[in-house]
């Protein structure tokens, strides 16, 4: 027994001296694999603490594809490139693992349960339903109950150190100051899963707008529930809360500019700079918050193991992290607009339709006015041009699109919340240890913010476009070109508007007005 316990002493005290020492050796049982962030995790676990046991995934089939082909598919990405050269052997350390958050019971089978409970020692909530889509019932079933399944299953494991839940930012988003701590609940979790479960979806739907109060969407409604979730089971669990908020592009690590999606604002750049996006309605001087989704990997790792250093009895408390850019770069929405278009000037997507240039504007009407002016009126024209020459028309599909999503995101883009993160920062100023600075560390205060939304923007280009990098010469003629015609067609414009107000007789009885 003394020779045990010396052993397990001697292990901790390298845990508390090694990050990778940690997870060396544990199994880890990681929800939402296949998402943004989930796919970052698995990479940087690999990668950066190749001693790790095993990693479950929890999966499900989709569209035909079984988990295991699912599997292979993700690890193709050019995000495992550099892993693939350094570790090649880790991949068969990832162990798909049949299963549904939006399942009661996590979908799992009971042998692979068992397997789970028997093995894991450290487990990452990722999963969640992040499509603003407005549906309660599927939000509560995809982000709470799934939480609710989660901490079930994380009570039946006996080696358990962590449990890392990864909520939002935007979950305390009907507060302008969010600390980093828990907060009291809206309502009660509990009932709200047995609403939904028991009343059909169009029911709920009737009255959803109102159940979620002061909170702008479903999304962040269940987000915010699945943190009382936390809460209550964190009795008998070492849990932590982190709570990121847009989560973008990566830096550097393991490349820079990789990402999976046009979220935030790489989306926003992208479509100003092939010229679709001409007007949003946001309010300019709102401070967007931000944050590379490596550094968010990272801040998540640091603070499982910083949780899992000491057990419940040693400390009872949830460990609540903000995942943020406050105290590292706020960045108002004019700042990126012209960041981006700095950026896209130096570095030209393909297929560009017209001189990238996105106006802004607080004014609902004039909002209206210029979607109808820029957006529509030229989606018609083009897209009946697309037609007569046999060609499929999309562009007013596509501004529907684009215009539902700048509705759902309104409350984002006109609001501003300021997300205090001292407790993020201090795991990278105080937390890391010195020898593995350069594997989980980062030097936020030498973070250049118009240098990464330029990678940003080569990213967007190269792993969600596919375009040919070498273009970029020829597409900055294309784009003089429609610098010239834009500026030939506002002068038309201009001379047009002019020319019917003076034959209407508007400047003569402003003249007038003005000499009386």
């Amino acid at each position: 027994m003394s020779i045990e316990r010396s052993n397990d002493d001697d292990r901790r005290s390298k845990e508390r001296c090694s990050i990778g020492t940690f997870y060396a050796g544990r199994s880890v049982f990681v929800t939402g694999s296949t998402g943004f962030m989930g796919k970052v995790l698995i990479e940087k676990l690999l990668r950066s603490c190749p001693e790790i046991r095993e990693i479950y995934l929890l999966m499900r089939p989709k569209k035909g594809v079984c988990i295991e082909d699912r599997l292979k598919k993700i690890i193709r990405l050019p995000l495992y490139d550099r892993l693939r050269e350094e570790c090649p052997s880790n991949f068969s350390k990832l162990i798909p693992i049949r299963g549904d958050t939006c399942v009661e019971g996590l979908g799992l089978a009971s042998h692979d349960r068992q397997t789970i409970v028997d093995r894991v020692s450290v487990i990452f909530h990722v999963a969640a339903n992040v499509r603003f889509e407005e549906n309660l019932q599927k939000d509560i079933f995809s982000n709470t109950r799934s939480t609710r399944d989660v901490c079930v299953l994380a009570s039946s494991m006996k080696n358990l150190v962590a449990l890392m839940h990864v909520s939002s930012a935007y979950a305390q988003s009907d507060k302008p100051v969010v600390e980093e701590t828990l907060y009291s609940p809206i309502t009660d979790w509990k009932s709200t899963i047995h609403m939904v479960e028991n009343l059909d979806e169009q029911t709920v739907r009737t009255f959803t707008p109102k159940y979620l109060g002061t909170m702008p969407n479903t999304y962040t409604f269940s987000k915010r529930l699945a943190e009382q979730v936390i809460a209550d089971y964190s009795k008998e669990l070492p849990c932590v809360i982190f709570r990121p908020s847009i989560v973008i592009s990566t830096v550097d690590d393991p490349t820079s500019g990789w990402l999976d999606n046009f979220n935030g604002p790489v989306g926003l750049m992208t479509g100003g700079g092939k010229g679709i996006l001409r007007v949003i309605r946001v309010d300019p001087e709102v401070c967007c918050d931000f944050l590379p989704v490596d550094v968010a990997i990272r801040a998540m790792l640091i603070a499982t193991w910083k949780r899992g250093l000491v057990t419940l009895s040693e400390d009872p408390e949830v460990h609540v992290y903000n995942c943020s850019s406050y105290n590292i770069r706020r960045v108002s929405i004019r700042e990126l607009i012209a960041i981006g278009q700095k950026s896209n000037e130096k570095i030209p997507v393909d297929g560009i339709i017209w001189y990238p240039r996105t106006a802004l504007t607080k004014s609902h009407f004039l909002y209206y006015v210029l979607t109808l002016l820029v957006h529509l009126l030229p989606s018609l024209i083009i897209d009946s041009v697309l037609k007569i020459t046999g060609r499929r028309p999309m562009l007013v599909n596509l501004h529907q699109k684009i215009y539902m999503a700048l509705m759902t995101l309104s409350p984002f883009l006109n609001n501003e919340w300021v997300f205090h993160n001292d407790k993020m920062l201090d795991l990278f100023d105080t937390q890391v240890p010195p020898a593995e600075q350069n594997i989980f560390g980062f030097k936020y205060q030498n973070f250049d913010v118009p240098k990464y939304f330029e990678n940003c923007l080569i990213g967007a280009k190269r792993y969600l476009l596919h375009e040919d990098l070498s273009l970029i010469e020829e597409n900055k003629r294309r784009m003089e070109r429609l610098h010239w015609l834009d500026m030939v067609v506002n002068a038309f414009v201009i001379g047009l508007l002019v020319w019917t107000l003076w034959k209407v007789g508007l400047f003569a009885g402003i003249l007038r007005l003005f000499w009386s």
